[in-house]
């Protein structure tokens, strides 16, 4: 669920499907800098309750100085990160069931608790993407899962060893995953003509306008993914089978695995041989294309099984705010 003017609120839209769905996890946005540590932990522990622990967290600094100062952010690049970093320290604190006095650079908040704790301990994963130093640095320090952005498996190998250097010498481990787009189709000849078929109609005025509006962004995963293709349709396979058209008017992730089965399958096990476990797919039309990665991809990996059903968590209230922690901690499940 991601963030941003140009989304639905991703809290919103993901609580809404709560209730439609029994093992679907939600991957929601995380702002630091739109909401305090505190709410955000409430939110976090509530959703994480009402859905019986389906919540992962994915930690978005921002990137689009025009639509940050639209929020009211007005920081830069480097202090973004400062700041997420404490927002972090505080969130994971109270999550875990501390109480927590904090004054930092650009938080602080003091006697801050939660009462009602999350289904998982100590908290939901955290995921952060990012392709700068400060991203790595936030990663190897506070993030469960680091994202990379669909690169060559070369640009990919950079990053996580990277990540990883900094992830041992804090004494942490770190899983990897890897955002792509996916279109499979019984052949690859099928495949391509479904990838060109998705620009086919783009104008280069209309490519030009995104590729200027991607241009304000100080991202340097952003400035990554516009070198991939650098505003051209002419030499859009960045790497064998990996296909950079997507990124000509869409910001953030903009590469796609294109190809039949077996030959999806055999990328995927390319990224998973560097580190990759987690791989966060989408499509175009997504319903779809969803259904051909279960149909055709799905039967060629190593796809884990179902997942329980999950159940709501509940906690009694504590009378007004003289409860204590323990007693909100009094666990009741309704099936």
């Amino acid at each position: 669920m991601p963030t941003g003017r140009t989304c639905e609120d991703a809290w919103i839209a993901a609580s809404s499907l709560i209730l439609a769905t029994e093992r679907l996890k939600f991957l929601v946005a995380l702002r630091p800098g739109v909401v305090s540590p505190s709410q955000a932990a409430r939110q976090t522990a509530t959703f994480d309750r009402l859905s019986g622990g389906r919540l992962l967290n994915n930690v978005v600094t921002g990137s689009d100085p025009v639509e940050l100062a639209g929020d009211g952010g007005f920081l830069a690049h480097a202090e973004r990160y400062a700041n997420t970093a404490e927002f972090l320290t505080v969130w994971r604190r109270l999550l875990a069931g501390d109480t927590v006095d904090f004054e930092g650079k650009h938080i602080c908040v003091k006697g801050a608790k939660l009462l009602f704790p999350p289904v998982q301990s100590p908290y939901p994963p955290l995921y952060i993407g990012g392709s700068s130093a400060a991203a790595h640095e936030l990663a190897a320090e506070q993030i469960n899962v680091y994202l990379t952005s669909g690169e060559p498996p070369a640009a990919v190998a950079q990053k996580i060893a990277d990540v990883r250097q900094r992830t041992t010498a804090l004494g942490r481990g770190i899983r990897f995953g890897i955002r792509l787009h996916v279109i499979v189709r019984e052949t690859n000849a099928e495949a391509w003509r479904a990838a060109e078929s998705l620009i086919s109609r783009l104008d280069d005025a209309t490519i030009e306008r995104a590729q200027q509006a991607f241009a304000r962004s100080d991202s340097e995963g952003q400035r990554g993914m516009a070198q991939l293709h650098g505003g051209s349709r002419t030499a859009l396979e960045i790497s064998p089978n990996l296909w950079a058209g997507v990124g000509l008017v869409r910001g953030g992730a903009g590469a796609a695995l294109v190809g039949d089965p077996e030959t999806v399958a055999a990328r995927f096990k390319e990224y998973a041989a560097l580190g990759i476990d987690t791989f966060v797919l989408s499509g175009y039309p997504h319903p779809e294309e969803a259904y051909q990665v279960a149909e055709r991809l799905f039967p060629l990996l190593p796809v884990e099984s179902r997942t329980p059903k999950a159940s709501p968590a509940l906690y009694p209230s504590p009378l007004g705010d003289t409860g204590t922690l323990e007693h909100a901690r009094s666990r009741e499940t309704i099936d």
